[in-house]
């Protein structure tokens, strides 16, 4: 009783409160699979060239559909305010997927054309994500070299010509489906690590 008054909740209900990384972990072949989607993006990019855009464009496209199916996964297991959130970025990158494969080469050029800013936010997001997940993550010093990677890369895009950043967008969308990849594949067994009591 004195426990309940301090505020305290009893043994009980503390063991019946759902671990969200326990939670997560369940669903661990999740990012598995789609770290092995994103590796098989990867290496079908790398071998375009200039004659290939139209291609790239629609790969894009899946790769908007892709995150969007990853965000409602997590959405799914969610609760509150992050919920909501996971499905409007779900919701935007089904938009972006399908204005991309309409409109496969505007999609190309317009990405192109906005490249060095899109690496600056990439790179950003992975540092930051890199050190949120320090805590859970044996490996998050390999998503804080791709972040500081990537921002290397965006300021050096950003000064390019557009032919040049034609070509630095197919090799780097390559790259950069890359390390999605892997970063999944990496997630994925550290939430499957999660699982063993």
């Amino acid at each position: 009783m004195e426990s309940s008054a301090a505020g305290v909740p009893p043994p009980a209900a503390a063991e019946m409160a759902p671990d969200p990384f326990r939670e997560l972990s369940r669903l661990w072949w999740l990012w598995l699979i789609f770290g092995i989607f994103w590796i098989l993006v990867a290496l079908v990019v790398l071998q375009f060239d200039q004659a290939s855009v139209t291609t790239v464009g629609v790969l894009v496209g899946a790769m908007f559909l892709a995150s969007s199916a990853q965000q409602f996964a997590l959405g799914t297991i969610a609760s509150g305010a992050t919920k909501v959130i996971l499905w409007i970025f779900a919701l935007l990158f089904v938009v972006a997927g399908v204005i991309s494969l309409i409109r496969p080469k505007e999609t190309f050029a317009g990405i192109a054309d906005i490249l060095g800013f899109l690496f600056l936010l990439v790179g950003v997001f992975w540092t930051v994500q890199a050190f949120v997940e320090r805590d859970s993550n044996d490996l998050w010093w390999l998503g804080l070299i791709s972040g500081i990677a990537m921002i290397i890369v965006a300021f050096w895009t950003a000064g390019q010509f557009f032919i040049t950043r034609v070509y630095t967008l197919l090799v780097f969308a390559g790259i950069w489906a890359l390390f999605h990849g892997v970063g999944d594949i990496v997630k994925a067994f550290q939430l499957r690590k999660l699982r063993e009591p």
